[in-house]
This record gives C-alpha cells, structure tokens and sequence, in this order.
C-alpha cells in the first residue's frame, strides 16, 4: 500500500425496496431519524462520495434484509462486485443459533468475495440502543455451535456490542482463539460520563488482551450524531493504545454517517486523529489491517 491508500473497511450499499427497516413507519433506531436514507444507495452512489479521497478497496457489511434472504443479499453484493470491481470484500448475515447455519454458509461462501460474517449481538437497557434478544446470546451453546462453523470456512466474525457486553466478548474470543473476531464501532461508547469511559475503557482491554480480536474506528458519530475531531480522537487514541495499529482499522459506516456529515468529513477526521502517528502505523490503520484481514489484494 502506499501513504496515501486508504482501505473502507465498513460501508453499505441497497436497494430500499430489500430492506423492511425502510418501509413502513419510520420507527427509532440507533442513528436517529432516518428519512433521508430512504432511498437506494447503489455503489455508484458510494463510489462518488469517497472519489478524490484515495480509497483503494472498501468492505461492505450487511444491512439488515430480512433474514430468510441472507444468501440473497450476498448473492447481490457478489453481482454488484463482478459488474463493478467494487466492493471487494463482503460481510453478511447468518443467524449462527440456526441448526441450518453450516448449508447456509456454505452456499454464501460460493460467492468469492464473501469473507465474514456479522450478527449484531449489541444490547442496552434503552429499547432504541437494543438489538439483540439478550445480552448474552454468544454465550448461548447453540450460538457458539454456529459460531464454531466460522473458522473452518476461513470466515470472521464482526462483533457488535456495548461496553457492558464486553466481558461477553472476550470470553468468546478466548473460548475460539482460531477466529477471527473484528470489533465494530470501536466498542461503541454511547455514555461518554466519566463511568461511561471507565466501563468502556474496562471492557476494551479485556478484548485487546485477546490476540484475535481486532477493531474498527467506525461508526464514531453515532450516538452525538455528529462528526468532530474531538468528539472522535480520544476514542481513536485510546484504542489504538489498547489494541496497536496492527491490529485497528477504518471505516467510513456510509452512507449512515451521511445523516449527519459527508465523506470528505470523516475520512478527513480520521487523518487528523491519527496526524501524530508514525507513518508506519497510519498505513496500517488506514489500510493494511484491513487488507490482511479481508484478504484483498
């Protein structure tokens, strides 16, 4: 890679009319109101937001279909990708409690660029943060069964949870140290009181103190619903302290983060936050973890 690459590990491209959270009435999600985003965000739409930023490769993650078409959705992303060169690597959806999930993963694994899977496992005691059934669904033995399937096919596992769910976390990783487990959002840190940052601080070493487990600098407007360099670079700093460059990575979260600011403003974010870094470890931050991990190039 050169200086100047950089990698999207986390963006999203649809179609409305694939995704039930757009139809109907809009009702409270994690990022706030949502209308602008009903629309379709195809990858040509992608491709002209992060134009002129020198963004090499981008991974795509699911979005959310309905759950009995998550072969469809790779499927998709997989024709988009051969029609286009881009996305270069896809992350989709499987339900690992499924006694059908190794058929399904199988079946997904036939489209190249899949080359992990995402279940979001992220729950709050606040019913607009909550995804998950319970907080502790990977510790559940038909779960982790599924999970087991993951390794074998070459697959990671992108986790999403809160820092109370943490501890959850690290003894997943520590339970399956052959997989490859990539945190989202950088834990996302939605209390930012001082017992908030202690919680999430707590939690993010239990995780780095797990070598397989990496992290992704996305997703950091989410809960200020904004994009500013302070509110961004202590989280960025303190996690690449925890768990070092070689194992952190960048993601744009487009078009969500769209709600709120524009491409050339994250991307332009992040150089900053991380302006004091070794050029060394900004290559790979912004694109050799990444590379390395959804195996591109």
């Amino acid at each position: 890679m050169q200086q100047d690459e950089t990698i999207d590990a986390h963006h999203h491209i649809w179609r409305m009319t694939d995704l039930p959270w757009l139809h109907g009435p809009m009702a409270p999600r994690i990022f706030g109101p949502y209308e602008p985003l009903r629309r379709d965000y195809p990858i040509e739409a992608f491709r002209a937001d992060l134009a002129g930023h020198g963004v090499v490769a981008s991974v795509y993650v699911q979005v959310n279909w309905a759950p009995a078409r998550a072969l469809d959705e790779v499927a998709w992303v997989q024709s988009v990708a051969d029609a286009t060169g881009w996305p270069q690597a896809i992350v989709g959806y499987a339900d690992l409690a499924s006694p059908d999930v190794a058929a399904l993963l199988d079946a997904q694994a036939r489209h190249s660029r899949l080359r992990g899977i995402r279940q979001q496992l992220h729950w709050h005691e606040n019913p607009q943060y909550r995804f998950a059934a319970r907080p502790d669904v990977c510790a559940e033995p038909a779960w982790r069964r599924g999970f087991a399937e993951l390794a074998p096919r070459g697959l990671l596992f992108e986790l999403q949870l809160f820092a109370p769910q943490m501890e959850h976390g690290a003894d997943l990783a520590r339970a399956f140290p052959d997989t490859t487990i990539v945190l989202e959002h950088a834990g996302m840190l939605e209390d930012t009181s001082p017992q908030g940052w202690d919680t999430w601080r707590a939690g993010m070493r239990k995780l780095a103190d797990c070598p397989n487990v990496h992290v992704k600098l996305s997703g950091l407007g989410t809960f200020v619903h904004r994009a500013t360099l302070a509110d961004i670079a202590p989280i960025v700093r303190e996690t690449v302290d925890l768990f070092g460059p070689q194992r952190c990575m960048w993601g744009s979260n487009f078009p969500i983060e769209s709600l709120w600011t524009d491409y050339a403003t994250v991307i332009g974010n992040i150089h900053q936050a991380l302006a004091g870094f070794a050029p060394s470890d900004r290559r790979k931050i912004l694109a050799e973890t990444a590379a390395r991990l959804y195996r591109l190039g």
